[in-house]
């Protein structure tokens, strides 16, 4: 994707509207996650990534990494994005595959991150993954960061992956290693405890059941790969996503319960400590997605923070309506996250 190419579509896309029909914002989240995507992505380089060390008493936990590298010629100075999916999500998610062919398009190197346990990596690590766990990126990046001595860096993450991300620009604040240049956060659930609240509301249940009908199975594997640690009748207590955190997540993660886990796990924390480029992207018709007044009050009052808000776009959606002439797919989040990326790399 050249230079001028990439302004004549981001341009054309400053401006977010709603694909014909789609205004609704169920409908948004419903299209967003079941459309179809091109992928024209060359074959990934896996690569296992080491985010906790072993002790005496369990193994390594390692993630899964997929990863696009530029000829290595240019590899260290072009630009590399470590895009983080959401809950449930992998590196094969499809907002992840859309973001990875632009950015690839547009000459970075990409780096698709599975958090702990997901895509099929199970095995790979004695522990579950939460909303917590930001030092994991931060872990995936430094070691990026040292194999090819990258010099641009951009972390990506969507809904829980970017509570991820714009946590750990939180947790980082003025000591930001001088290789972040930029965070992006679309829909990032940075109020845990309110979201995940919303999300047993009655118009929400099925996202909700969907959810969890994912997080108990894989639970239920993880118990069956590591007998000794996890108790598979806890599940038979869960009925919300709350339940889940309270009587599954809080236990082995080591918080008093699902408000403490909600509290110190959340991004809403170090908002106020943001010290680098931060671009986040939430729609008002988000069915689950809520922001307190005091999380906007911080955003707002922080220079690094560009916060884009639109009445429309649903949960980590943002459909545009399409236009062949110039190549514009409708896909608003990519592109205007890109334009965010390459003007800070």
């Amino acid at each position: 994707m050249h230079a001028a190419e990439i302004e004549t579509i981001v341009s054309h896309a400053e401006e977010f509207h709603p694909r014909r029909f789609l205004s609704n914002g169920h409908l948004q989240t419903i299209a967003g996650n079941y459309l179809g995507r091109v992928n024209a992505l060359p074959a990934p380089e896996p690569q296992l990534v080491e985010v906790s060390p072993a002790t005496t008493n369990q193994i390594a936990s390692q993630v899964l990494c997929h990863c696009h590298w530029q000829p290595e010629a240019v590899r260290a100075e072009r630009p590399t994005a470590i895009i983080v999916h959401g809950l449930e999500g992998s590196s094969n998610s499809q907002y992840v595959v859309g973001n990875s062919n632009k950015l690839w398009r547009a000459g970075c190197n990409v780096v698709r991150m599975n958090m702990r346990n997901c895509g099929g990596t199970e095995a790979l690590c004695p522990t579950l993954y939460h909303s917590g766990l930001s030092d994991d990126v931060l872990a995936v990046m430094n070691f990026f960061v040292a194999k090819y001595k990258l010099q641009s860096m951009s972390l990506i993450g969507y809904s829980m992956g970017g509570n991820l991300v714009v946590k750990l620009a939180g947790e980082l604040g003025t000591t930001a290693p001088p290789e972040l240049h930029s965070v992006i956060g679309v829909s990032p659930v940075v109020d845990l405890g309110p979201s995940a609240d919303a999300l047993h509301l009655p118009q929400n249940r099925l996202y909700e059941m969907k959810f969890l009908y994912a997080l108990l199975r894989r639970f239920r594997r993880k118990a069956m790969l590591f007998p000794r640690a996890y108790d598979p009748n806890r599940a038979a207590r869960v009925r919300s996503l709350r339940d889940f955190d309270e009587h599954i997540n809080a236990l082995y993660a080591g918080f008093a319960g699902a408000d403490d886990y909600y509290h110190r796990a959340a991004a809403a924390r170090v908002l106020d400590r943001i010290a680098v480029p931060t671009l986040i992207l939430h729609a008002l018709d988000d069915p689950f997605i809520r922001l307190t007044a005091e999380s906007r009050e911080k955003i707002e009052a922080n220079p690094h923070i560009t916060f884009l808000e639109t009445q429309h776009g649903g949960h980590c959606a943002f459909l545009a309506q399409p236009d062949a002439s110039c190549g514009y797919d409708g896909y608003w989040a990519e592109h205007t996250l890109l334009r965010f990326l390459l003007a800070h790399a």
